[in-house]
């Protein structure tokens, strides 16, 4: 990340305290924990992240967990792990994989039923501290926000460095727990640094080694590229991204239409969206995973309308409504189909989403066991604009 000379700025991790030079502790406090790097000083857009969130919130409440393997998730059912430990994953489980799968990697990990309310107090308490150095915070999930910390915006005069090693060690001291930080000049690299040195890590992108930093990673590491886009760019032979660095935009545009023209500026390094702390949602969705496989179809659509109700109810709650209808399953195998229906008003009608939901699911029905069922609506708009009357009702 740049080569140290005797003027590279050099924050401490500890105290604040910004300096520059190659000293190894912090003339300040003594401490050797200092960050540091040629831009360090310029650059604003930081992205933050919780440590194993839920699991580091269940061990500061239980300090006798500490040094155990801890997955959170619900004991014995057929759900999946919603977060794993660092000792945890050491033995492989990871988030989001068969909570069945985890235990068999790691049959001595304390597992913990999820207390979301209880992560969304600690995560508020976070948010808080956040909006201390800037009103510009675009939370992504309980866990993880960007911050925009740019001069004139930061509520606190001191370099967006210095306020991030403040804001870590104020939630480590005043929440009890740790988080990772990337700092950069742009959302995409600010995310992206924030995983380079987890768990507690503090990591820096800067723009005159974007580029370099970006070509020997893999295509997945892009903003928006999952296994299928992934799938399709190796049968292509592109496998990193020094390779789409090499192509023309026009290339780009051809290859992957609207979304190319972004990725063309984002393999560069790229990326203009602003923190936007008002980010609306997209979705409203709901979902059951069954205690056991289900193939019966009557039993399927059974399962929908409480689903359906449930989401109606949230809309409600938030005066939205949606245009497309969602349905998710995932198979005993555990592949994930989801199926889209666009209707002809917006709706928030539970009677509404349950039609269309059975119109997607019946089409699924061809003697394959299910282990999970959702439904939900996007394309989201104020409820004002939906279910307008029938003509001839």
């Amino acid at each position: 990340m740049g080569t140290y000379g005797d003027h590279m700025a050099a924050v401490c991790r500890d105290c604040g305290a910004l300096g520059v030079g190659e000293a190894p502790l912090c003339p300040a406090c003594g401490s050797s924990r200092r960050v540091r790097h040629p831009e360090l000083a310029d650059l604003t857009i930081a992205h933050i992240d919780c440590d194993a969130f839920y699991a580091s919130v269940e061990k500061r409440d239980n300090p006798a967990l500490a040094d155990k393997p801890v997955i959170v998730g619900h004991p014995g059912g057929r759900g999946v792990v919603t977060t794993a430990c660092y000792v945890a994953r050491k033995f492989g489980p990871r988030s989001a994989m068969p909570m069945f799968k985890a235990l068999e990697l790691c049959p001595h990990a304390v597992v913990i039923p999820p207390n979301i309310a209880k992560y969304k107090q600690v995560s508020a308490q976070i948010r808080a501290l956040f909006e201390k150095a800037t009103p510009l915070v675009e939370p992504l999930s309980l866990d993880e926000a960007y911050l925009d910390l740019s001069p004139g915006v930061r509520l606190v005069d001191r370099p967006a460095a210095v306020l991030l090693a403040r804001l870590a060690r104020a939630i480590r001291l005043q929440v009890g727990i740790t988080v990772s930080v990337g700092l950069s000049y742009n959302k995409f690299l600010a995310k992206m640094a924030s995983d380079l040195n987890k768990p507690e890590g503090f990591s820096v992108i800067g723009r005159e080694e974007a580029e370099a930093f970006l070509a020997p990673r893999p295509v997945t590491a892009l903003f928006g590229i999952g296994a299928a886009t992934a799938a399709r760019m190796a049968d292509q032979g592109i496998t990193t991204i020094a390779q789409l660095q090499a192509l023309p935009e026009t290339e780009f545009v051809a290859r992957w239409g609207k979304f190319g023209r972004r990725l063309a500026g984002m393999v560069h390094g790229i990326d203009h969206r602003p923190v936007n702390p008002d980010r609306p949602a997209k979705s409203v969705s709901t979902e059951t995973t069954f205690a056991r496989d289900i193939r019966d179809a009557k039993a399927l659509t059974e399962a929908l309308p409480p689903l359906a109700e449930g989401v109606a109810r949230r809309l409600e709650r938030v005066n939205l409504a949606g245009r497309t209808v969602v349905l998710k399953l995932k198979t005993a195998d555990f592949k994930v189909i989801t199926r889209h229906l666009r209707l002809p008003d917006p709706t928030g009608r539970a009677e509404t989403i349950v039609r269309a939901g059975l119109a997607l699911l019946e089409r699924q029905m061809d003697g394959r066991a299910f282990r999970l069922l959702g439904i939900g609506v996007t394309d989201l708009c104020p409820a004002e604009e939906a279910d307008p009357p029938d003509l001839f009702g």
